[in-house]
């Protein structure tokens, strides 16, 4: 299998990729359902695991971070979103450039919105066992960072913050037991801080076009431009980092699909028609 394991090389991949027969790869499905919004498969993330607390207080039941991301299409050509990840089994997931049919109803016909997003999994083991846990949940014992890159370069630019410990965020929110497509999203920021006081799964799926706030990195960011982005998930225990898992999105140039002779023949015809209408309007 061709790996492309720096950003410049996964620049250059990029297009053999979209040609290249698909070759056997390890998709990773995070260990909890996938709970947001509805028809969401599980699969095709990139995941990292880590463990957390005193093993001098809790021995080897230690509790356990598990953090997962991927790309998605988040725009067919219907505007609407598909279970197609485009992934390489190893950390790069591939989309053309371009714009959605109309994109999000909020911002219509952006030119920074992706057809692709970006879906992220925050799990946590639920053992309390005397960790210093805000309000008994392991999720926020811990802190995050997350990266987007705005750079569509070999370089990287990124916008980093905290997604989980805000004063409010639409996270879907569960645990263990929380069933796919049924999390908890908060509708202010005191159900936000109780639902967090009560969890151990955040997830959400998000595009670029919700951060090219003037100022930031991806302030930017134009949905047509080809380019390659990394993309960073990162979670700490009392400043320790735990665990850490990346993707990279290739976004390359649309495929250009010959069209079928009989396509070509009506193009023609429509052009014909046309040109006819158009020398009856002189004439008329």
């Amino acid at each position: 299998m061709k790996l492309c394991k720096t950003k410049a090389l996964k620049a250059a991949c990029a297009l053999s990729l979209v040609v290249t027969i698909a070759q056997p790869a390890v998709a990773a499905s995070v260990s909890n359902n996938v709970i947001f919004g509805s028809g969401n498969a599980n699969g095709d993330f990139t995941v990292d695991t880590g463990t957390y607390g005193d093993p001098a207080v809790l021995g080897s039941n230690l509790p356990v971070a598990e953090l997962g991301v991927r790309a998605k299409l988040r725009f067919d050509q219907n505007n609407q979103p598909q279970n197609t990840f485009n992934y390489d089994g190893v950390d790069t997931y591939t989309f053309d450039a371009g714009l959605p049919p109309s994109g999000f109803g909020f911002a219509p016909g952006s030119t920074g919105t992706a057809i692709w997003n970006f879906e992220w999994s925050i799990g946590s083991d639920s053992q309390f066992l005397g960790l210093p846990a805000k309000d008994l949940t392991s999720l926020n014992a811990l802190t995050y960072m997350l990266r987007l890159d705005g750079d569509p370069t070999a370089g990287t630019n990124f916008l980093e913050f905290d997604p989980i410990n805000l004063p409010f965020a639409d996270h879907a929110l569960g645990d263990t037991t929380t069933a796919a497509g049924a999390g908890t999203v908060a509708a202010d920021a005191a159900e936000y801080a109780n639902l967090l006081s009560v969890s151990s799964l955040a997830q959400n799926s998000w595009n670029y076009e919700f951060f090219n706030n003037a100022g930031t990195p991806l302030e930017f960011f134009d949905a047509r431009t080809p380019g390659s982005y990394r993309i960073e998930l990162e979670a700490f225990y009392q400043g320790n980092s735990i665990a850490s898992t990346g993707i990279n999105v290739n976004v390359v140039p649309p495929s250009t699909i010959p069209l079928p002779a009989a396509g070509w023949m009506l193009i023609a015809g429509l052009g014909g028609l046309a040109l006819l209408r158009r020398r009856q309007t002189k004439t008329a």
